[in-house]
């Protein structure tokens, strides 16, 4: 039995009996390529017309591959239409509350199915309005990392627009220029700054660690350097899609613009999501852009 220091885990072929002595850190794997995309169903939401959303995101088990799984045969929804506004680019590891699918009020028990198949496995979501599955402002915000208390009541979403238009057109290798006009109540306004030189220390820990928070593309810790962030990511299309700058901070936390330069790799039929974050709530916005 081992009381302290490093526990030793001993793994041992079936063939041959090779063995490889590893401590704990090095016993969790990392594939930077080659795994699955399993999809979330994060939970559901009441809308005020008696509707209700029900929210996904998905676990990337890829340190370094975005799969890239078109709708149909290996993304799609059931039942209804198998297209409803899910991803089809997916970031590396996990990223919480992508996107939601409005049920009708008389939705019922029914479940609402996403299936995702990449790299050869197929995993399935499974959304229903079970009550323990309800979630509001104060459930997102501790799951994005921003305390699970004093969530405040009176949050707005914030407001985003894009210049030069949501349906462009690009001819490589050009590239594009978008304007995301933002504006905000202002709440729950930029994260206290560390003062003392144990909690500057504890800030570039918790940064520096591999943990969903800093593996979010769309992340409410950055947001809340001042307040308000806008957030680029490629959503839907084929190839590498680059932003530059991906994240940009509206100083003040209220308003202001953020530009950025996108390039692609590939032509065809691309949607970019522009996200305001206020680092508890995020107003999404998609660009179509088709690449000649």
């Amino acid at each position: 039995m081992f009381r302290g220091g490093l526990r030793f885990v001993l793994l041992c072929g079936a063939v041959g009996l090779a063995c490889v002595v590893a401590s704990d850190a090095e016993a969790q794997l990392k594939f930077d390529r080659g795994q699955n995309v399993a999809p979330v169903f994060e939970g559901w939401e009441r809308n005020p017309d008696g509707t209700f959303n029900m929210v996904f995101g998905y676990m990337n088990r890829n340190y370094r591959e975005m799969p890239h799984a078109p709708v149909g045969a290996d993304n799609f929804f059931e039942p209804g239409p198998a297209d409803r506004g899910q991803p089809t680019r997916f970031y590396v590891r996990r990223q919480q509350f992508v996107f939601r699918v409005q049920v009708p009020a008389d939705w019922g028990e029914k479940d609402l199915v996403w299936t995702v198949t990449s790299n050869g496995r197929t995993d399935r979501a499974v959304a229903s309005l079970w009550p323990a599955w309800e979630i509001d402002d104060g459930v997102i915000k501790a799951n994005r990392g921003m305390g699970a208390n004093g969530w405040p009541a009176d949050n707005r979403f914030p407001y985003i627009e894009v210049e030069p238009g949501t349906d462009l057109t690009v001819t490589l290798p050009d590239t594009l220029t978008l304007t995301a006009r933002v504006s905000d109540d202002g709440i729950p306004g930029p994260r206290e700054k560390p003062t003392t030189p144990e909690r500057i220390a504890a800030l570039e820990l918790r940064r520096s660690r591999p943990h969903p928070i800093n593996q979010d593309v769309v992340n409410a810790f950055e947001a809340g350097e001042t307040g308000l962030a806008v957030t680029w990511t490629h959503y839907r299309g084929p190839g590498r899609v680059t932003f530059d700058p991906m994240v940009t901070h509206i100083e003040g936390g209220r308003g202001g613009e953020a530009v950025t330069t996108v390039t692609f790799s590939e032509r065809g039929t691309h949607v970019l999501r522009g996200h305001a974050d206020d680092t508890i709530k995020v107003t999404p916005i998609l660009v179509t852009v088709t690449v000649d």
